[in-house]
């Protein structure tokens, strides 16, 4: 059975998700490493290159990462108030105090944010959730009942929000959504929740009784395929974060992060 094509008509959407994943992890890693804007910038800029080929249209990719462009100012911001300080003091009060040290933090948090964040959503958002598992448990190996476990838990995930519809509507059906609205969101999370688990015991169950569990070789009803397209994609994110890596060390602004 051929497996559907992949959302998007960029060249990426046709990549396998285990080596998009790997790409992802391979831009990633050093971010965490270091704390410096240098290696961040450089790696957010290479990895726009990966939008030109995700076949993601603008509209769809500024929806998917607005959180992203919020989070990222408003981190920086924070760190900037209350980082460490160092250097220079421009202004202090109270708890709040911007220096150079601060500023400088600010600056490489704000990029690190990007750069780690805007690739993961570029790749992933041609990813079908079925055509990862396929991949994770056929080339990866990794257990058959762990990955179809995920791969049923993600599926629930989209059925929150309309659980979420629902039970305001019945909320407002019934009189009660008008007033109290701390105490009725609090009733709507603990319901969301209690009812979440019930869905989940019961699909346990089923996946159980059918097999899911059962120790021995699976089979899959697609096949996951692994290309030299694909190992060009884990090259292409372990050359990113070997080029920032360089670039960082080579300006001397590698900061280890457990040496900060």
């Amino acid at each position: 059975m051929q497996a559907p094509a992949p959302r998007g008509a960029g060249v990426l959407a046709a990549r396998n998700p285990v080596a998009k994943l790997a790409a992802a992890l391979l831009i990633a890693l050093p971010l965490v490493l270091t704390i410096d804007w240098v290696s961040a910038a450089v790696s957010l800029a290479l990895s726009s290159i990966l939008l030109v080929f995700s076949g993601v249209r603008w509209r769809e990719f500024w929806v998917r990462t607005l959180p992203i462009w919020v989070a990222a100012p408003l981190t920086a911001v924070t760190i900037a108030l209350y980082g460490s300080p160092a250097g220079t003091v421009y202004a202090e009060w109270f708890v709040v105090r911007i220096s150079d040290g601060s500023l400088d933090l600010a600056l490489a948090t704000f990029f690190r944010v990007l750069a780690i964040a805007l690739p993961g959503v570029v790749l992933f958002i041609t990813v079908d959730p079925t055509d990862l598992a396929d991949g994770l448990a056929q080339i990866v190996r990794l257990p058959a009942r762990f990955v179809l476990g995920a791969l049923a838990g993600m599926r629930l995930l989209g059925l929150l929000a309309d659980d979420w519809r629902a039970l305001t509507l019945a909320r407002r059906a019934r009189g009660v959504a008008d007033e109290g609205r701390v105490r009725r969101l609090l009733g709507m999370v603990f319901a969301l929740f209690v009812l979440a688990i019930r869905r989940g015991t019961k699909l346990a169950t089923a996946m159980e009784a059918r097999g899911f569990g059962a120790d021995g070789a699976r089979t899959f009803a697609r096949e996951s395929r692994w290309g030299a397209a694909d190992t060009g994609l884990v090259i292409a994110g372990a050359a990113i974060s070997a080029i920032a890596i360089t670039t960082a060390v080579a300006t001397g602004s590698w900061r280890f992060v457990l040496g900060v």
